[in-house]
C-alpha cells in the first residue's frame, strides 16, 4: 500500500497581503451543483453554469448545499466569496492547500478545514476539502471532483432525517462522510502491515525495508491529520463557536468518538512498525551472524588440514615415511579424519545442526493434552 497526496503545498509569494490566493498553474475546471430542501419534501437540485446564479441560491428559502468542484479562476472565487460573504482570510485557507485540518469561525459563517483520504487502485490518495457553514448554507470546496458525498445526496433524496434539520445537521453529515471515509483506508493498511510482517518473518529482502519505511510514512500522516481533526471535532462538539445547535453537537460528539477510535488504531499501527523495523533488523543480524558462524566453521576446519599439507610439503630428504607406497593415501586419511572429528565435536557442542534438534527436544518437552493437576 503506497501513500499518493493529491495536493501539493501552494502558497502566495512572500510579502503578499493577507487573503491573497494562490492557484494552481492549471486550474481544474469548476463545476457548481446546488441542492435546495426542507421541510415538506421542499427539495430542488441543479447545476450553475453562471457565477451569477448563486445570487438567487442565496435568497432562496430552506438550506442550500453549494458543492464547488475545481477552483477555476481568481475572479469566480472572488465572487463566490462576495455572494456569501465569505472573509478573504476563509477564502484564502480554502485554496492555500494544504492547511491542517482546523475549525475558525468569523462573522457570519464558520470555515471548517478536512482531509479525505480514499483509497485508489491500492493507492492512498489525501485531498483537502474545505467547509463554509453558515446559517442556512453549506458550501463545500474540492479541488478535484470526486463523487465521495453521493451517500449525503441519497440521503437527501430519500427524504430522510437530514431534510428536517438546519444546515450545521448538513455540515455534520458531510464531515462525518469523510470521517469514516478513513475506516476502508485503515483495514487496508492493516492488511498491508500483515502482509509484511509475515515478509519479514519469512523471507526479509530491502523490498521489505523499503515497504516498512512507506507504510510508516503513511501512518504518521494519517495519524497527525486525524489529531487534528480530533481536535477540530471537539471544538464543534463542544459548541465553542456558538453556530451548532445543541442537537448536532450530539451527532459532533459521535464523530469526535470515531476520530479518536481511528487515531488509536493508528497509533498502534505505528507501534507495530516500529517493531517491524526492529525484527527486520534482527533477522538481518541472525542471518548474518548464521553465515559468519558457518564461515568460521568451514576456517576452522581447514586450519588444521592447512597444518599438516604444509608439513607434508617441505621438501626435507629424511622426512618419514616420505619414500613409502602408503604415505600419500595415510595423509589424505590422517586429514579426512581430523576434519570428521572436529565436525562431530563441533556438533556436540552445538555450534552446528544444533537448530532443528533443539527444536525437536523442545517439542518432545512439550506436555501433550490438557492441564495437570
Amino acid at each position: 500500500m503506497v501513500q499518493r497526496f493529491a495536493f501539493h503545498g501552494r502558497r502566495p509569494p512572500v510579502g503578499a497581503r493577507p487573503g491573497s490566493l494562490a492557484l494552481p498553474a492549471e486550474p481544474s475546471p469548476r463545476s457548481i451543483h446546488v441542492i435546495e430542501y426542507g421541510p415538506g419534501g421542499h427539495l430542488v437540485e441543479r447545476d450553475v453554469v453562471d457565477v451569477e446564479e448563486l445570487v438567487e441560491v442565496r435568497g432562496a428559502k430552506g438550506v442550500k448545499w453549494i458543492e464547488v468542484n475545481g477552483f477555476g479562476d481568481e475572479a469566480g472565487l472572488r465572487r463566490i466569496g462576495e455572494i456569501f460573504g465569505i472573509h478573504p482570510l476563509a477564502l484564502a485557507d480554502v485554496v492555500n492547500v494544504p492547511q491542517r485540518p482546523k475549525v475558525e469561525s468569523y462573522e457570519g459563517h464558520d470555515l471548517v478545514i478536512a482531509w479525505m483520504a480514499r483509497l485508489v487502485e491500492r493507492e492512498c490518495e489525501l485531498e483537502q476539502v474545505s467547509f463554509i457553514v453558515g446559517a442556512d448554507y453549506v458550501i463545500s470546496f474540492e479541488e478535484e471532483e470526486e463523487d465521495v458525498f453521493d451517500p449525503v445526496r441519497v440521503r437527501i433524496r430519500g427524504g430522510a432525517l437530514i431534510c428536517t434539520m438546519s444546515a450545521d445537521y448538513l455540515a455534520y453529515a458531510l464531515i462525518d462522510t469523510l470521517i469514516d471515509g478513513y475506516y476502508p483506508v485503515v483495514e487496508a493498511l492493516g492488511e498491508a502491515m500483515e502482509t509484511i510482517e509475515n515478509e519479514t518473518i519469512d523471507q526479509p529482502s530491502r523490498r521489505t525495508m523499503t515497504q516498512i519505511h512507506a507504510a510508516r510514512r503513511l501512518i504518521l500522516r494519517l495519524a497527525r491529520a486525524m489529531r487534528q481533526h480530533r481536535d477540530a471535532l471537539s471544538t464543534l462538539a463542544r459548541g465553542e463557536n456558538g453556530r451548532i445547535g445543541p442537537e448536532v453537537r450530539l451527532y459532533f460528539r459521535d464523530s469526535y468518538d470515531h476520530a479518536v477510535q481511528i487515531n488509536e488504531v493508528l497509533e498502534s499501527y505505528r507501534e507495530i512498525a516500529v517493531s517491524l523495523m526492529e525484527m527486520y533488523l534482527s533477522s538481518l543480524s541472525i542471518r548474518m551472524n548464521e553465515v559468519m558462524k558457518v564461515l568460521t566453521v568451514i576456517s576452522t576446519i581447514f586450519i588444521p588440514l592447512t597444518f599438516l599439507v604444509g608439513v607434508y610439503g617441505m621438501n626435507f630428504e629424511y622426512m618419514p615415511e616420505l619414500r613409502q607406497r602408503w604415505a600419500y593415501p595415510a595423509v589424505w586419511a590422517l586429514m579426512v579424519g581430523v576434519a570428521v572429528t572436529m565436525v562431530i565435536f563441533f556438533r556436540r557442542k552445538g555450534w552446528i545442526g544444533g537448530g532443528e534438534e533443539d527444536d525437536a527436544e523442545a517439542e518432545s518437552d512439550e506436555p501433550r493434552g490438557g492441564p495437570t493437576a
